[in-house]
């Protein structure tokens, strides 16, 4: 298929857009959708952005807000028709984070493993540490004028979602790093790295130090109360931190089911594969080598009984799978 964006323009031109992030979502997800935003009013052809769920966190609040760009929460875009077109971006359709919106979903930009059956009419799809990083190469190939506050927000996303360029990086996001290194405004970057807690965050996180369990190598923690998926999130980043882990699965309360954060170090473990073999048939999991997320369903849980119940079962169901993969690799 040819992914060009000259070849996306003239699929959308002549119709209304929507560029629509997974639910909840992250610096990626926003610096993907407004580049992607930027490029189609290059070429004259107007959008909207929108997601299911909250803008959570405030460095993500913050990185929203650099571009007057303005994001609608989906719920607000009452006026969408079957006619319109819609792009889905850091996600497919069908996923457990795409809440599916009225449109005609006709184009897909993402970096994630490719699992949804549905057949797009466009499709911009490659496995790169960031989808920020596939839209900086778009503006590459195109020549559009980038602004500073543009550099600033896709470095900030490629920045969050390859760990600092430490996971899952290839030679298309250090090629964006090196196109926008010297357009970035980075002491902008710098307070928002540096605004990545609120002071109700570190509930969360006294309750992942408090009952952390690791198993061989594996820290579980177990956050008791609803807790936002990007707060999820970096605390499995943090208990990826200690020096007997190697891989970390932190799990959270949401809207009656249960989140999914996990996070690998270990070249044997591709956490994706793991955290969607343990959830089938209970939920939905995948993601990337280094990172991937998921959720059990409200109905498996009130199957499972007490926290205790819950927690062993799917303790046991991750570290058989962790087992299988540790010894056919």
């Amino acid at each position: 298929m040819d992914d060009r964006f000259e070849t996306l323009a003239e699929l959308l031109r002549g119709h209304r857009v929507i560029i629509q992030t997974h639910d909840f979502p992250d610096p990626d997800a926003i610096a993907t959708a407004c580049g992607l935003w930027e490029l189609l009013k290059w070429q004259g052809i107007e959008s909207r952005i929108c997601y299911y769920g909250r803008i959570e966190k405030t460095n993500t609040k913050m990185a929203a807000s650099i571009l007057d760009i303005p994001i609608y929460n989906a719920e607000e875009l009452t006026d969408v028709t079957e006619e319109d077109y819609v792009v889905t971006v850091d996600g497919q359709k069908d996923n457990s984070n795409f809440t599916d919106l009225k449109g005609t979903e006709v184009a897909c930009i993402d970096h994630h493993p490719y699992v949804t059956s549905y057949q797009y009419r466009f499709l911009k799809h490659q496995i790169v540490g960031a989808c920020a990083s596939l839209i900086t190469g778009w503006v590459i190939d195109t020549g559009m004028p980038i602004s500073q506050e543009l550099a600033t927000l896709l470095l900030y996303g490629i920045k969050m979602d390859t760990r600092n360029f430490s996971a899952g990086v290839t030679h298309v996001d250090i090629k964006a790093f090196d196109f926008l290194i010297e357009k970035a405004d980075m002491s902008r970057i710098y307070r928002l790295e540096n605004s990545a807690l609120d002071l109700s965050d570190l509930r969360a996180y006294g309750a992942a130090i408090e009952n952390i369990a690791i198993y061989e190598t594996v820290g579980f923690a177990y956050i008791p109360f609803e807790c936002p998926d990007g707060l999820i999130a970096s605390v499995s980043e943090f208990i990826l931190s200690l020096s007997s882990v190697r891989i970390s699965v932190v799990y959270a309360n949401r809207s009656g089911g249960l989140k999914f954060s996990v996070r690998s170090e270990n070249s044997k473990i591709n956490a994706g594969r793991l955290l969607h073999t343990a959830l089938k048939e209970i939920g939905n999991g995948g993601g990337h080598a280094t990172m991937a997320g998921g959720i059990v369903y409200p109905e498996y849980m009130r199957q499972f009984g007490d926290r205790h119940q819950t927690e062993t079962i799917i303790r046991n169901r991750i570290m058989q799978i962790y087992r299988v993969m540790m010894e056919d690799s």
